[in-house]
């Protein structure tokens, strides 16, 4: 789990080119944000997270937790849920809008387009 990285994951890598592609330029992992927002529109104060199903416990077909070692897993997926649902709730109070992006959805490329261009429009 050490090499699992929060940053630059494939995922993400995706999202990033489609928005470069879409014309879109935009900031990365500001710190001075609440949970390091993957993606930063600051002038329409818009972040975007593209998050794992996995990792962060989706429950579509990617996002189911492992039947071994119930103990370990159910706990650490839950931590990052709620960790996720504070970040949002600290973005929000800060007058940030935030928008999550899932895995499972990014292997539609053009559904994801019109969604990010319905979004940032």
């Amino acid at each position: 789990m050490q090499k699992v990285g929060n940053k630059d994951t494939g995922p993400e890598m995706e999202v990033r080119s489609l928005l470069h592609r879409l014309g879109y330029r935009f900031r990365l992992h500001r710190k001075d944000l609440p949970g390091s927002p993957d993606i930063v529109f600051a002038s329409r104060r818009l972040v975007f997270f593209v998050h794992g199903c996995f990792w962060h416990a989706h429950g579509c077909r990617k996002g189911q937790p492992p039947k071994s070692r119930i103990e370990y897993w159910g706990p650490k997926l839950e931590a990052n849920r709620l960790r996720d649902k504070r970040v949002a709730d600290a973005l929000a109070q800060a007058d940030w809008k935030v928008e999550i992006l899932w895995q499972c959805e990014l292997s539609d490329k053009e559904t994801l387009a019109a969604r990010l261009t319905r979004i940032l429009s």
